[in-house]
């Protein structure tokens, strides 16, 4: 089975910096894409950066450009994202997810959860002012 270790959570004041890693356990390659999503307590959990694997085309929520970077590295078989200019409001725990090539379930655009079939465990995002 695949399975996505996803890292890089911490405590960073705001304005700060953090990069979260997302590590499959295979070759990235055989997603279409991944994403990032982030829950804060009492709030659904949203979108917030995908990536089209193969041509590294980017998408990003509304609330992010300019501040949150997605990329990946094949060869470590990771993608990341990089949060710049952190807000207290962007505490949440944040996740990684793929969907795989072979995967036929709807499609409902990068940023939409439901797309996705396999999940990290999450890591905790708290940021302080």
């Amino acid at each position: 089975q695949v399975q996505l270790v996803d890292s890089g959570g911490g405590s960073p004041q705001a304005g700060g910096s953090l990069r979260l890693s997302c590590a499959a356990s295979t070759d990235i390659n055989t997603f279409t894409y991944m994403g990032w999503f982030r829950q804060a307590p009492g709030k659904e959990r949203e979108g917030i950066a995908g990536i089209y694997v193969r041509d590294v085309d980017t998408y990003y929520a509304d609330s992010v450009p300019g501040r949150f970077t997605i990329y990946q590295d094949n060869a470590k078989n990771t993608v990341y994202l990089q949060m710049n200019s952190l807000k207290v409001e962007d505490t949440a725990m944040y996740y990684c997810a793929e969907r795989e090539r072979q995967y036929g379930g709807p499609w409902y655009g990068p940023l939409d959860q439901r797309g996705y079939h396999r999940w990290g465990q999450g890591t905790q995002v708290t940021v302080s002012s």
